[in-house]
């Protein structure tokens, strides 16, 4: 079945190609989501009329992506789990975890698009592509660090100082409860 796309397709083409595909999936998903419409001589004769207006979109999408691509390159997850023995993660780091970071930093992206072909299972830092658009990848930077790792050297600080003042007052806590108990 001959088939004019209206909007880019991964797998068959760009706006404005003639495609031939198979009748079910023509039928069940690329007419029925606007993807496509039959290749009629009526049809193309309005898709001409329609082209530059679906080019027109096209060209805008690509220009978000290209924005958010630069967010995206721009911005660093770190993402602390629970470790075991040896730094072995309990579970493991999924493309919905790193989707909520992002969303957490104010970047609204589809989970979907976050290319990790399996969980992440390790400690360390990893470069996963985000397909934002045919022709737009970006490089998200994505690192998986122990809980509390990432904290370590604002907690030792605040402990130098509680340690710092906590003998001072230790004392006075302690003189203080026999005089209540009497």
């Amino acid at each position: 079945m001959k088939v004019v796309l209206r909007s880019d397709v991964d797998s068959l083409g760009r706006v404005g190609d003639k495609v031939s595909v198979k009748p079910g999936f023509a039928r069940n998903y690329l007419i029925p989501q606007g993807l496509a419409i039959l290749a009629t001589p009526s049809n193309l004769k309005v898709f001409e009329q329609e082209r530059r207006k679906l080019e027109a979109k096209a060209a805008e999408l690509r220009s978000q992506a290209a924005g958010l691509e630069e967010k995206i390159n721009a911005a660093e997850v770190v993402i602390e789990v629970r470790t075991g023995e040896s730094d072995k993660l309990y579970g493991s780091v999924t493309s919905a975890m790193i989707g909520d970071m992002l969303a957490e930093m104010g970047i609204d992206l589809d989970r979907k698009k976050i290319e990790l072909d399996q969980p992440i299972r390790a400690l360390g830092e990893y470069t996963l592509p985000v397909k934002l658009h045919a022709e737009v990848t970006a490089e998200l930077t994505v690192r998986v660090v122990k809980r509390g790792a990432a904290s370590d050297t604002e907690v030792s600080e605040e402990t130098a100082e509680a340690v710092a003042e906590a003998p001072a007052e230790a004392p006075e806590v302690e003189a203080e409860q026999p005089e209540q108990a009497e």
